[in-house]
């Protein structure tokens, strides 16, 4: 099968490899930022995940001559007014190594004290294809739960192990497989969606 090469805008090695697991049986061969050789870093200062995932597809498009896809995601608590929102990868100012801890540090304590009931949440992703050209398309996904008390399993990543998905078993994200979580997180579902939008766009 000849595949197709996509460009994927994050440097992110967690979201690399979630998309490498569901684009594993489709005609498209995934590239990384770090193949792309002086590849520009996008400020995200977009007010929406649509926003953000447009603005990053669309500049690396340009710069890089590939079709590229684009994530922007996170988590919505309604006890919180819906923070960290799309403030979710720096909510606690830390970049890089550390942010996750940070970030969850900083969430739980603003938890401090909320019953279950209003601890509901729910992680957003909104997934932009771009090409040269200019040529885009969307899709979303969501995916409800809520914010627990204690942190646990050992996959995932970022608010994973915290966020308790809704599919009556008690467990966070965390604990999910990698299939079981694809099946029915906020970027399965965006990816789901996108695949016959990218399948359109390359059409010959």
């Amino acid at each position: 099968m000849s595949h197709v090469a996509i460009l994927v805008a994050t440097r992110n090695r967690h979201k690399l490899r979630e998309f490498a697991e569901m684009f594993a049986n489709t005609k498209y061969r995934l590239l990384s930022v770090d193949e792309v050789p002086g590849a520009p870093e996008v400020v995200e200062d977009g007010v929406t995940f649509r926003a953000n995932a447009h603005k990053k597809a669309q500049e690396l498009a340009e710069f890089s001559g590939h079709i590229t896809i684009a994530d922007d995601s996170g988590i919505e608590i309604d006890a919180l007014d819906g923070r960290p929102g799309v403030f979710s990868a720096r909510y606690a100012g830390v970049h890089g190594s550390g942010a996750d801890e940070a970030n969850n540090r900083k969430m739980i304590e603003e938890l401090d004290g909320v019953p279950d009931e209003r601890r509901t949440a729910r992680y957003r992703c909104s997934l932009a294809v771009v090409k040269p050209d200019g040529t885009a398309a969307y899709a979303d996904g969501t995916c409800e739960g809520r914010i627990g008390h204690e942190a646990r399993g050992e996959g995932g990543f970022g608010y994973d192990p915290w966020f308790l998905v809704n599919d009556g078993t008690g467990r966070t994200m965390a604990e999910l497989t990698a299939s079981e979580k694809h099946a029915i997180s906020h970027r399965g579902a965006a990816t789901a969606g996108l695949l016959p939008l990218l399948d359109d766009l390359t059409a010959p």
